[in-house]
């Protein structure tokens, strides 16, 4: 099997008259001067061009429940093969992966993996999918995509976890290749955005309008809501309505406790009475599938008909109960049709987290 390539040559670039070289996948636009790393520590500028140092490594590989991701409406109760690589182009203080997100360590990266081998791994333990995930895959746009095509071979989907922080031409690129999106809607506010995670929230936005709009990618939005910075009752209601007047009722959100971590120590947990209360908020506004998360809530975390209210999946935690669905994502009740992509009958993979290797 061919070993990783050290410096993985990329398409989105251009250079200065000065002889440094920007970076066009991100709205960071790094501008770089040959030997510098970007924003993101694995694109970096060599040659004269933007080479990428994170192909075929990873941080490690894990078989995860779907609903981890988190993804309700995506093949319920499947499972999914995940992993990651190092590095990230904002820079949230509250991240919860933030040892693999803000690693400048090649170490981290202790797994090779080419695209065929994280195929057939899939493939040998029976995922559904595979999922871009723990660090954002859109700074290794590049990776993904062919990692995607390889599990496409194989009949794999390929969903990618992200904060959607993506210029427009990449953008196209990489979701051209993804069956399935969670995209994390830290807040509704440009102050959180530029504060907080040291980016902006129209990129974001115009993420989700592209992933609505001009494909068919199934995506869900997940928003993690941190004591006095996002969680206000005005905050979510903008929110909420934003999502229904620009995505519709169908996309479905979830709206998650925070707990201290990374720079963000000194803040409280979440009580769970604001998150379910974003659900309530979101739902009040015409949104047909709101969410908790990272609380236990079996009702908050089921999923219900929009038209006869009858609860059609039931979960504990990641464990799938009740599945009054169809093939199609049809209510078993009333027959109306659930948006989504669903199995023909119910998978139960469960709350397993199970690490493997790759050789």
């Amino acid at each position: 099997m061919q070993s990783p390539p050290d410096f993985f040559k990329t398409q989105y670039w251009h250079r200065l008259d000065d002889g440094r070289v920007v970076c066009d996948l991100c709205p960071r636009h790094c501008r770089l001067r040959d030997g510098k790393l970007g924003a993101c520590f694995v694109r970096q500028a060599h040659n004269g061009e933007i080479v990428l140092t994170s192909y075929g490594r990873s941080s490690g590989f894990c078989i995860d429940p779907i609903e981890k991701k988190p993804l309700n409406h995506f093949y319920p109760g499947t499972s999914v093969l995940s992993f990651g690589t190092a590095g990230c182009n904002l820079g949230c203080k509250f991240c919860q992966n933030w040892s693999i997100s803000k690693s400048r360590k090649i170490d981290t990266l202790g797994q090779q993996a080419m695209p065929e081998q994280i195929a057939q791994a899939a493939k040998s333990q029976d995922c559904d999918s595979i999922a871009f995930t723990y660090n954002d895959p859109v700074i290794f746009l590049e990776y993904a995509v062919d990692v995607a095509q390889a599990c496409h071979e194989e009949g794999i989907n390929s969903v990618a976890v992200s904060a959607g922080y993506i210029c427009d031409a990449p953008r196209v690129d990489f979701f051209r290749y993804m069956d399935a999106a969670n995209i994390d809607l830290k807040a509704f506010t440009e102050h959180f955005y530029h504060n907080i995670c040291s980016g902006h929230l129209a990129p974001v936005l115009d993420t989700l309008l592209y992933l609505r709009h001009e494909t068919d990618v199934w995506f869900e939005i997940t928003t993690l809501l941190i004591p006095d910075e996002n969680d206000s009752i005005a905050e979510i209601e903008a929110l909420s309505r934003w999502v229904f007047d620009n995505l519709g009722p169908d996309i479905p959100i979830h709206f998650s406790a925070f707990h201290p971590d990374f720079k963000m120590v000194d803040k409280p947990r979440t009580a769970p009475y604001i998150v379910q209360r974003a659900r309530e908020i979101a739902i009040k506004n015409g949104l047909h599938y709101a969410y908790v998360g990272n609380i236990y809530d079996e009702a908050g975390d089921s999923t219900y008909c929009p038209n006869c209210s009858e609860k059609v999946i039931s979960r504990n935690w990641f464990q799938l109960g009740q599945y009054a669905v169809d093939s199609t994502g049809k209510c078993s009740y009333c027959g109306y049709q659930l948006a989504g992509r669903f199995t023909a009958k119910k998978k139960a993979f469960g709350r397993q987290r199970i690490p493997i290797r790759i050789s």
